[in-house]
């Protein structure tokens, strides 16, 4: 029998909560499609941080690189400052592992109303492809004069030719897939480097698929088009920052953040690829029982996937698409009054 080796950090806040939700939903769809899956979890986060004074053990790394993929819950804590948080745990497990391509889908499923009026179900279906390991969260820069009166901070965005054109072509190759049309998302009449070369790289790159509609906007105009045609739309691909930022902006568009998914692929397969809900630690809502687990459950879904397993990871979101349909178990977030555990074993049901 197949098995997986299955590493995870529920981490911080709601984390915990939607992460074992997630793994339910692994297991049952393990039973019901014939593999094992083995669960190795580590209790990495804002509470080992207390007690370690970081987020995750030195050797963590190499802890993680028997797994066959990652299960992140969410990073974050109103007492540690969000930059410790991220940069002692995600941003070097993306890094560390060469997890270049960070995939954000945005559908509007049936049974979910838009905060946008006029956009039916199913028509808003995009994927925000974000640059993952450079950009403008390259680790580059520092202080100068460092708390004092004349304090200066430094912060430098990094593109590489190398890393523009692995997304960019991640991208148009999804595309080809899909629906045939790519968004590249830049600032390159005020960033007149690093994004003036992702803009020549994107424009290389389209000549090798004549087939895929290209579209080029600055960042301003995608967020202003996001609201007011998502629904024209397919693969976006944009910045580690523009990206981050674009995503959530499509996921709300879409109903929820609570339904927003993503998979930080190193599409090489040398290392592991890491799944995890988009929503963060939501400190104001941890212990109700009130969490929306599905975009835990649809992570899930694309660590199948990922993994090879496709039948499952399509059953895994027809199940969510069919408690999403019906409308009768649904989170505070989605207008209902269900629980997070009552979500959970609405989709098992389905399964």
């Amino acid at each position: 029998m197949t098995a997986y080796n299955i590493h995870v950090i529920a981490g911080d806040g709601i984390g915990t909560e939607v992460t074992a939700c997630g793994m339910k939903i692994l297991e049952a769809a393990a039973r019901q499609h014939g593999f094992d899956v083995h669960f190795t979890e580590h209790d990495w986060g804002s509470d080992y941080f207390f007690r370690q004074g970081r987020m995750m053990p030195v050797n963590g790394l190499d802890t993680l690189r028997a797994a066959d993929a990652i299960a992140l819950g969410a990073v974050g804590h109103p007492d540690i400052p969000d930059h410790i948080t991220l940069h002692g745990l995600l941003l070097p497990i993306r890094r560390g592992f060469d997890q270049y391509v960070n995939v954000r889908p945005a559908v509007l499923f049936t049974g979910v109303e838009s905060p946008l009026a006029g956009f039916p179900p199913r028509s808003i279906d995009m994927v925000v492809i974000r640059e993952n390991t450079e950009g403008e969260y390259a680790p580059v820069g520092g202080f100068v004069h460092h708390h004092h009166a004349g304090e200066v901070a430094v912060q430098s965005a990094v593109f590489t030719r190398a890393g523009c054109e692995r997304v960019i072509r991640f991208a148009f190759e999804l595309a080809m897939k899909r629906r045939r049309r790519v968004t590249s998302v830049t600032k390159s009449n005020a960033q007149a480097y690093g994004m003036v070369l992702w803009d020549r790289v994107f424009q290389m790159t389209a000549r090798d698929f004549p087939d895929v509609e290209t579209e080029s906007l600055l960042v301003d105009a995608a967020a202003m088009n996001f609201i007011r045609r998502p629904d024209s739309f397919d693969v976006v691909v944009a910045s580690n920052l523009f990206g981050d930022i674009l995503s959530d902006v499509s996921a709300i568009a879409a109903g929820s953040i609570g339904l927003a998914a993503s998979a930080n692929i190193d599409p090489t397969r040398q290392y592991p690829s890491l799944f995890e809900p988009v929503h963060g630690s939501a400190p104001d809502i941890v212990g109700r029982g009130i969490a929306n687990p599905l975009a835990s459950i649809l992570s899930v879904s694309m660590m199948l996937e990922h993994l090879g397993q496709h039948e499952a990871g399509r059953n895994v979101e027809a199940a969510v698409r069919a408690v999403l349909s019906e409308g009768s178990v649904r989170t505070p977030d989605l207008g209902g009054t269900s629980s997070t555990s009552e979500v959970r074993d609405a989709v098992l049901a389905k399964l």
